[in-house]
């Protein structure tokens, strides 16, 4: 299953169930804000709203303290930061060149334009009418030559056909690399919040208190990372706690199954039906098999230090980082699943580990001086071999050499989720979402967005200042 295609369009997913009640009204704005990137500020407003004369005083005071600052009731009334995820940009302008070249052949929506299965349909419309094989694009050795255009009926000049065949030729290249960056695009929104795009609006629907936590606890693990030296902020804070707790004390059955596809902690898919679990298993086993081939596709590209995997000047680290969030998400919620399934064994014989983050060499730097030393983690991650190896049956790595080569480097193997998921989970402090600019913190959304169009923290070489 490929991840990217299975994210559904907001206005499709509330289609599926209309919520006829003022309460499952209220749920909407909860729901379309999974595929969107709210502040847990302004979600906190929204629960409010949901769960209004429900609450009680001191769950509502903590709501209306992280709502105060929300942009319906806050004294900035925008910020700098996209409320949306960055999506690739699709082919529409090669599909509206293609409608200009190619006459006879019409005209591709915006919608359609945005579907790389219409695209690529597209593209073989197009190379048939050239007598031209998708993929054999070699500007030598696949055009036609004088005689072999006569012989297909090709009535058209040389200097037309070769413009054409190189237009084509483009256009392939672009749905390729649109294909890619939603892959990339997918892998981003799983680092970030697991599974949630594929919650159903059935599932989300039934309690308003876990849609509420789901809703919330998505915003707070959505938020972009801070430049730091320290961890960053814990998206389980003190509101997505007290909204768990209100679900745990009238829990709903199908909430359950929703509440794992964004938080798959082992007392939570307890909860499941084993029908639930072995899907739920499929799901990140699937998610597992795609991540794992982004990763082995990007590593080859790369040159980066397997043993201290700190950026050099080129790496793509913003793929890798995103890759390796998204491999580490999923790869956790396959662990509860497994155990969760009885599925002991399995692990024992493909103990699959974790892929460390490239770091910043200023950050790098940071830690030294602050007393700090490279994460213990990475000499594991080095010593072992590549987990998309060992998932493809290239390599074997099994629970005892992960165990022992842990051991060898002074790291506890279950504390740190080597071989097995962490079993604690402790709510923290709420912190209120910085405005940020390349992650640093600035204190003003106008001064942030000045910030940005002169390029500041960017790490690129700009004369302009704001």
């Amino acid at each position: 299953m490929w991840f990217g295609k299975s994210e559904v369009p907001v206005k499709l997913q509330q289609q599926l169930v209309r919520p006829g009640s003022q309460r499952m009204n209220r749920l909407e704005p909860l729901f379309e804000s999974l595929q969107r990137r709210p502040r847990p500020e302004d979600v906190a407003e929204l629960v409010l709203e949901a769960l209004g004369e429900t609450l009680r005083p001191q769950e509502k005071a903590l709501l209306e303290k992280v709502a105060a600052t929300s942009f319906k009731r806050g004294l900035h009334q925008f910020s700098s930061m996209l409320e949306e995820f960055q999506r690739p940009v699709p082919p529409s302008a090669q599909t509206a060149k293609a409608a200009e070249l190619f006459q006879e052949i019409p005209k591709l929506s915006t919608e359609a334009s945005a579907d790389p299965d219409q695209v690529a349909a597209l593209i073989a419309q197009l190379s048939a009418t050239l007598c031209k094989t998708v993929g054999a694009n070699d500007f030598k050795a696949d055009r036609l030559n004088e005689e072999q255009r006569k012989l297909a009926g090709l009535d058209i000049s040389k200097r037309r056909y070769n413009k054409l065949f190189r237009f084509l030729l483009r256009f392939e290249r672009k749905l390729a690399c649109y294909q890619m960056e939603q892959r990339k695009y997918a892998a981003t929104r799983i680092a970030k919040a697991g599974l949630v795009t594929l919650i159903r609006w059935e599932d989300f629907c039934t309690s308003p208190d876990a849609a509420c936590f789901i809703a919330y606890y998505a915003a707070a693990r959505n938020r972009r990372s801070i430049f730091t030296n320290q961890g960053q902020a814990s998206a389980y804070d003190e509101v997505a706690a007290m909204l768990l707790n209100r679900f745990r004390q009238a829990p709903v059955a199908p909430s359950w199954y929703a509440i794992a596809q964004i938080m798959p902690d082992p007392d939570v898919v307890a909860h499941l039906e084993n029908t639930e679990k072995w899907t739920l298993f499929t799901d990140y086993l699937a998610q597992l098999e795609e991540i794992s081939s982004l990763l082995q596709v990007t590593w080859q590209k790369s040159n980066f230090n397997r043993d201290s995997m700190i950026v050099k000047r080129g790496d793509d680290s913003t793929t890798w980082n995103a890759l390796a969030g998204a491999w580490n998400t999923v790869r956790s919620g396959w662990l509860s699943l497994a155990y969760a399934l009885g599925m002991e064994q399995l692990v024992n014989e493909v103990c699959l580990g974790k892929v460390m983050r490239l770091m910043a060499a200023d950050v790098a730097a940071w830690h030294r001086l602050s007393g700090g030393s490279l994460d213990p983690d990475t000499a594991v991650w080095a010593a072992l071999p590549a987990p998309w190896d060992v998932l493809s049956g290239q390599a074997i790595c099994t629970k005892v050499d992960v165990e022992t080569t842990c051991k060898q480097h002074g790291v506890d193997p279950v504390a740190k989720g080597w071989i097995a998921p962490k079993e604690t989970r402790q709510s923290a402090p709420f912190i209120p979402t910085p405005e940020l600019v390349h992650g640093v913190a600035v204190g003003h959304p106008a001064l942030a967005a000045a910030m940005k169009r002169a390029g500041w923290f960017s790490g690129k070489t700009t004369s302009r200042h704001p």
